[in-house]
């Protein structure tokens, strides 16, 4: 890294970037360069911050954020004391960053930061929320995308939030009216994507090509991604609940038909035989009342979970300049 470090801004910052990172060590010096020079160079030069969330990596990735903030009092680093999932930690970003404007940032530089003066264009053009859609995918396996697609398919059609983008968007701007009406939000399992859709404001997109990783491995797992679509279906619609209805009014009704089938042939001296045909009928009934009874338990848990009232994120360290807030409950203790 070259270049004097430059004096810490006496107003608030004009643009926050908040990327979370779990296992980027690698990475994050690149972002950091790229970073500064694109900023540094915007057409009106205003102060920034970064926020950097490791979301207790495996390595030594905050060791990484503390030598940049060393070199740049602009970069703020945190460290959670548990891994909690990237959306938890770009949540803590979220409520802790200071600018006028947000921009959620990957740290695995598939997010080219090159994108950031046409994301800032057009917050200046008065959008609240601007999404850079992504137009192509670089180096991502054909499931990847396929369950990518599937999940959006599934928001848009299934959900019924039409404006989230069919591609997907990782990468956004957020305006200060937005952060301070997120920071209202404590929900721990849901989608942030999806939450800041559902809020509404004035909202516009930009397409890129989401470009291919350069180090390291992916920390989003299949596990994590089917818990983001059971989070997703259950905070922002009650649709399987009123399936399982309809379903039970249906398998009632096929219910009643087969009984007076069956009353009917008994009358008439040919009643119905056979227990390979009761059991299909006892077993199918089963799994459809099993699989009901799941359906209502990620609901009821979810409910649980959120009445807890736990602190959504618990925090091991920050740089010395990291983003602490005065009067927020999930803030480190001095």
């Amino acid at each position: 890294m070259t270049g004097p470090a430059p004096a810490v801004f006496a107003t608030a910052p004009r643009v926050s970037v908040v990327t979370p990172a779990y296992n980027e060590s690698a990475n994050l010096p690149l972002l950091y360069e790229r970073l500064r020079a694109v900023l540094d160079a915007l057409p009106e030069p205003a102060p920034w911050e970064w926020i950097v969330i490791d979301d207790h990596s495996a390595d030594n990735t905050f060791q990484v954020v503390c030598a940049l903030a060393a070199r740049d009092p602009r970069v703020r680093g945190v460290r959670l004391a548990r891994n909690s999932g990237s959306h938890t930690a770009l949540a803590y970003g979220l409520h802790h960053c200071r600018g006028d404007c947000a921009v959620v940032l990957a740290a695995d530089l598939q997010d080219p930061p090159e994108i950031l003066p046409d994301l800032i264009t057009g917050w200046k053009n008065g959008a609240q929320i601007v999404w850079a859609v992504r137009a192509g995918r670089e180096g991502e396996a054909a499931q990847t995308v396929a369950f990518s697609r599937l999940y959006y398919w599934l928001m848009r059609r299934v959900v019924g939030m039409k404006e989230l983008p069919p591609t997907g968007a990782d990468f956004f701007l957020l305006d200060r009216a937005v952060l301070d009406a997120f920071r209202g939000f404590r929900e721990s399992n849901t989608s942030i994507l999806a939450l800041l859709t559902w809020m509404g404001f004035r909202q516009t997109s930009i397409s890129y090509v989401k470009q291919a990783r350069v180090h390291g491995r992916s920390g989003w797992t299949f596990a994590k991604k089917l818990k983001l679509v059971v989070d997703s279906v259950t905070a922002f619609t009650f649709l399987p609940i009123r399936v399982m209805s309809y379903g039970g009014l249906l398998v009632a009704l096929a219910g009643f038909a087969y009984a007076v089938f069956v009353i009917i042939h008994a009358l008439t001296g040919s009643p119905t035989e056979g227990w390979s045909s009761l059991m299909v009928v006892v077993l199918v009934m089963g799994g459809i009342q099993m699989l009901m009874m799941g359906v209502l338990g990620e609901y009821l848990w979810r409910a649980l979970d959120e009445s807890r009232r736990r602190p959504r994120y618990l925090i091991e360290a920050v740089t010395p300049s990291g983003p602490t807030e005065a009067g927020d409950p999930t803030a480190p203790t001095p």
